[in-house]
C-alpha cells in the first residue's frame, strides 16, 4: 500500500506530491487525515472539511479509531457524491482506513433527492412503553414494505444490551453507569407510574392477559422482518456500552449513518 505521507496528529493532514493512481491495489492519496482519537461527529466533520480543500480527483486517506467511521463514511460518501475507493481495518489497532476520492460538482449535483419507501426511528428514550411503541411502528412500517431502521442512542441503548453480557474491560466510571442502567428489553422502566417497578409488574401482567407481545419479543420479530437497528458509537463510548454486550445483529454507525438513511425516507420519528 502506497501513502507518500508522514502520519499526523487527530485532525491533521499531510500533502504527498506522488501522481493520482485509482487502481485499488496502487491508491496513492493526495492528502492524509488522521481522526483516531476522535468520537462522532468528528471525523466526519474532520473529512468534510478536509476534502473541501481539495479538487476533483484527488484522494484523501482517513485512519479513524471510531469503529463506527467504516460505515459512516460509505454513507456520507454516497450522499456527496464522492467515492469510496478503499477501506480496511487493521486487524492489530482496530484503526478504519479509507481512501475516498472527491467526485465533481456535476457527480454532487446528481445525488437523488427523491424521497424512497424506507423510514428511520431515533430511539432516544430508555423507557418500556416508548421502546415498545417504536418496535410496535417499526414492525408495522415493515409489514407495508418500508425498509425501516431504528437509530438507538444514549438511553436507547439499553435496548440493545445484553442481559448474558461477558465481561469486558472497563473504567470506574463506565462500570458504575452499567450497573445504573437497565441491562435489556426486559428490564427497561415504565416512562410514567413505575412506581419502583411495581407499574411495569402491573403493566407485564395486563400486556400477558390481552396477549400482547413482549418487548423482547417485539424486538425479535423487528429483526426478523428486516429492521436494522444502529448503535450510535458517540453514545456508547459516553455510557461505556461496548459491542461485545449487544446483542446479536447489531451495527454500528454516527450521525452521517443516520443522516444518510433519513434524508431521502418519507418517515422520521424521535421517540
Amino acid at each position: 500500500m502506497q501513502t507518500g505521507n508522514s502520519r499526523t496528529a487527530a485532525g491533521k493532514v499531510t500533502t504527498a506530491a506522488a501522481p493520482i493512481v485509482t487502481a485499488e491495489d496502487q491508491i496513492t492519496e493526495t492528502l492524509t487525515l488522521d481522526a483516531c482519537g476522535l468520537q462522532c461527529p468528528g471525523p466526519i466533520m474532520q473529512t468534510y472539511q478536509t476534502m473541501d480543500k481539495l479538487t476533483d480527483g484527488d484522494v484523501l486517506f482517513v485512519k479513524a479509531s471510531d469503529p463506527g467511521f467504516a460505515q459512516d463514511i460509505r454513507t456520507w460518501a454516497n450522499n456527496t457524491g464522492n467515492t469510496v475507493l478503499k477501506i480496511d481495518q487493521d486487524a492489530k489497532t482496530r484503526e478504519i482506513h479509507a481512501y475516498i476520492q472527491k467526485g465533481t460538482d456535476e457527480v454532487a449535483h446528481e445525488v437523488s433527492t427523491q424521497k424512497e419507501n424506507k423510514g428511520t426511528i431515533v430511539l432516544f428514550s430508555g423507557e418500556l412503553d416508548k421502546a415498545m411503541a417504536a418496535m410496535i411502528i417499526a414492525q408495522g412500517a415493515a409489514a407495508t414494505g418500508k425498509q425501516m431502521t431504528v437509530f438507538c442512542t444514549f438511553w436507547g441503548l439499553n435496548l440493545l444490551r445484553r442481559d448474558d453480557a461477558p465481561k469486558v474491560e472497563k473504567s470506574a466510571i463506565e462500570s458504575m453507569f452499567g450497573m445504573m442502567m437497565p441491562k435489556g428489553a426486559e428490564a427497561l422502566p415504565l416512562s410514567n407510574m413505575n412506581m419502583g417497578g411495581m407499574g411495569k409488574t402491573m403493566m407485564k401482567k395486563v400486556m400477558k392477559d390481552k396477549n400482547v407481545d413482549s418487548l423482547p419479543q417485539l424486538l425479535k420479530q423487528a429483526q426478523e422482518v428486516g429492521v436494522r437497528f444502529i448503535a450510535c458509537t458517540m453514545s456508547m463510548d459516553v455510557m461505556g456500552i461496548k459491542e461485545e454486550e449487544l446483542i446479536d445483529g447489531i451495527e454500528l454507525g454516527g450521525v452521517a449513518t443516520y443522516v444518510g438513511e433519513s434524508t431521502n425516507a418519507d418517515l422520521t420519528l424521535f421517540i
